[in-house]
């Protein structure tokens, strides 16, 4: 396995987690360089490996996307020696984290006090659908139902009266992971400075919160929640998607300054002494009047001139790809946000790269998903099982192997 690398190496986590927020925790701080050992249960493992078609031969897509970089061993937690194996896993692990049902570490003997007993300077990081306190604690959350309670769903869409609609990506699962592990990295600091572990809790009804500070604003504003817009936006105008004669293309015109060098790039410079659109005020009370205005004129050239007319102006402008297309375009391989990694199996695939850059400690996609239980025996080794008791577990259902 090729060596990690990165801010985090000789951190250690431990993650118990499935599908998706708390595997992007995991994602985040594996490629920041933690060495971090996916616990998956027995028998049959993390649900998202069977999340097909597509797959790379006989593993899961959706699996090895959120899954490299990490190292997985699969054990039966309702064992004693399956509970023996993860708390010896546990006694000096820097970060755990969990996605169970509330109480459901609680049940196995690993919830975060008795955790604290056998390692206290443990983060311990737990993410849920609605976070382990307050009156939908016990509930279960999926992204979308959490897209439809944090908001984000009345707020998407193509405007008024159409049927709700969810943002393509699972946005909540993603956000909380993201913000999980930021929060694990937060404590982590202090801990540093002071010894002291802690509980870091999220969950996605917060993650989808996030996503509204703007739409937020206006409602605390106002008292008036605002609803979709389609890709306009509810505080600057220009500044959405517009049809050209052979595509569409993004406009972000959002202060004065690029608001008149827009015109210019339109030929429209007399809109600039229009009464209806003189300022950013104006422009948003007559949003639709403005792209009445401005639709017929960009349609009359396609995509790839008006980019470049965009440029010379320097308005931010921008074509429409799609996820193909985004693989392919020359700032996505330059950023290395695909790259290729060796999968024990399936030889070279790619992968999404690491989006956070270090000029000192970067990180890196150094090695595929894990099949499952591949690491198991290099796991027990390191934690002081022989030969004969990793085969007596194994043949006792406790652990799975490669």
């Amino acid at each position: 396995m090729a060596e990690r690398q990165g801010p985090l190496t000789g951190v250690k986590v431990i993650e118990l987690a499935h599908i998706m927020a708390g595997p992007v925790c995991g994602l985040m701080l594996a490629d920041m360089g933690a060495d971090v050992i996916k616990v998956e249960k027995v028998p049959d493992g993390d649900d998202s490996r069977r999340f097909v078609p597509p797959t790379y031969g006989d593993e899961a897509a959706a699996f090895m996307m959120m899954n490299r970089n990490k190292r997985g061993i699969a054990l039966d937690l309702k064992t004693e020696d399956g509970k023996e194996v993860l708390r010896r896993l546990l006694i000096d692990a820097d970060i755990v984290i969990e996605n169970y049902r509330q109480g459901t570490m609680e049940k196995l003997g690993f919830g975060y006090e008795s955790l604290k007993k056998i390692n206290p300077v443990l983060i311990y990081v737990a993410l849920s659908g609605f976070g382990r306190t307050g009156p939908y604690a016990d509930r279960g959350g999926f992204d979308l139902i959490a897209q439809g309670m944090s908001g984000l769903m009345s707020l998407t869409g193509e405007g008024p009266g159409r049927p709700p609609c969810k943002v393509g990506p699972p946005v909540t699962d993603i956000t909380a992971g993201i913000i999980a592990a930021m929060g694990a990295l937060a404590a982590y600091t202090h801990r540093l400075k002071t010894g002291d572990g802690q509980k870091v809790d999220t969950s996605l009804f917060e993650a989808g919160i996030t996503q509204t500070y703007w739409q937020s604003a206006i409602a605390l504003a106002t008292g008036i929640a605002p609803g979709p817009m389609g890709s306009a936006h509810p505080l600057n105008a220009p500044y959405q998607a517009f049809q050209t004669s052979d595509g569409w293309i993004t406009l972000g015109a959002a202060n004065q300054n690029n608001w008149l060098k827009m015109l210019r790039a339109l030929d429209l410079a007399e809109l600039s002494e229009d009464p209806r659109f003189l300022d950013n005020h104006s422009r948003i009370k007559q949003q639709k009047e403005l792209a009445n205005v401005l639709g017929p004129v960009l349609r009359e050239k396609t995509t790839e001139e008006w980019l470049e007319r965009m440029e010379l102006a320097g308005v931010p402008a921008g074509p429409i790809f799609d996820v193909c297309q985004m693989h392919e375009d020359p700032q996505t391989i330059a950023r290395d946000m695909v790259v290729e990694v060796e999968h024990t199996t399936e030889g070279k695939v790619k992968t999404l790269g690491l989006p956070v850059k270090f000029s000192r400690t970067p990180g890196k996609v150094v090695h595929g998903a894990p099949l499952y239980g591949e690491h198991s025996r290099d796991v027990l080794a390191e934690l002081g099982y022989s030969v004969d008791q990793v085969e007596k577990l194994e043949g006792a259902g406790v652990v799975t192997v490669q």
